[in-house]
């Protein structure tokens, strides 16, 4: 996957995505990474990217000039022109859902805004999709680029070591628990759950040991007690997602 990345301050992008994870999927070549200045494309002899609202307000509005020719001129680098995504308060909230969509894309190109926001024709002119973290103002669009970065490319094929990581994880579809010998009636639907508990060594620690089921080895009950474990947890801190 071929990921754009757009900012006024790509400074920002090295020491995360340079990383653990996507440090490693990029030598390997799951993740080609490009980071762009959007000053870059300024008309500006001062390298100005952004000017006072209309109709007057606070702080500073991002221009069409550069943005809009940023864009362009990054589209024009590589095929396909990519699916182009602008980070912002106002987009659609990115999930684990909206990352598993993503992940398929030969190209993503993401543009970060910055002080408050872009010019309005700058959408009408790109027509982009516009995701956001959640119901919070962040200073930029660049954390939040990271994050969906993050998201996306761990589900690339190859990127983690074992598949079966993503399968078992919050947010990943469990399967309905087995329907009992002989019970007729339709199957329950898959649902997504916050994650089971997890445990390692040592099997106790200060008076804590970790539940016998798991120390047993019957991968049946095994399963079963994962399951039951993790609807408790979503029913307690996510009730929304059983109730989804």
């Amino acid at each position: 996957m071929r990921i754009d990345i757009l900012s006024l301050f790509p400074g920002m992008f090295p020491p995360v995505l340079g990383g653990s994870i996507l440090g490693i999927a990029q030598e390997k070549g799951h993740l080609d990474l490009h980071l762009h200045d959007i000053r870059t494309w300024t008309q500006s002899r001062h390298g100005k990217v952004d000017d006072k609202p209309f109709g007057g307000g606070p702080g500073m509005v991002l221009c069409c000039q550069p943005v809009v020719d940023a864009v362009e001129a990054v589209r024009a680098l590589a095929e396909p022109p990519g699916r182009l995504i602008f980070l912002g308060p106002d987009g659609k909230r990115f999930d684990q859902s909206a990352a598993s969509g993503l992940a398929p894309e030969p190209r993503l190109i993401l543009v970060c805004g910055r002080y408050e926001g872009f010019d309005a024709r700058i959408f009408e002119l790109l027509a982009p999709e516009v995701i956001s973290l959640g119901d919070f103002v962040l200073s930029g669009g660049e954390i939040a680029a990271m994050a969906v970065v993050e998201a996306t490319v761990r589900l690339l094929p190859g990127v983690l070591g074992s598949g079966e990581s993503l399968e078992h994880e919050s947010f990943s579809v469990f399967a309905p628990p087995p329907r009992a010998k002989g019970k007729k009636g339709p199957s329950a639907p898959p649902r997504r759950l916050l994650d089971y508990p997890h445990y390692t060594q040592p099997a106790v620690f200060r008076g804590l040991a970790v539940p016998e089921v798991l120390r047993g080895g019957d991968h049946a009950k095994i399963a079963a007690w994962r399951r039951e474990q993790a609807e408790e947890k979503t029913r307690a801190l996510r009730p929304d997602l059983l109730e989804s």
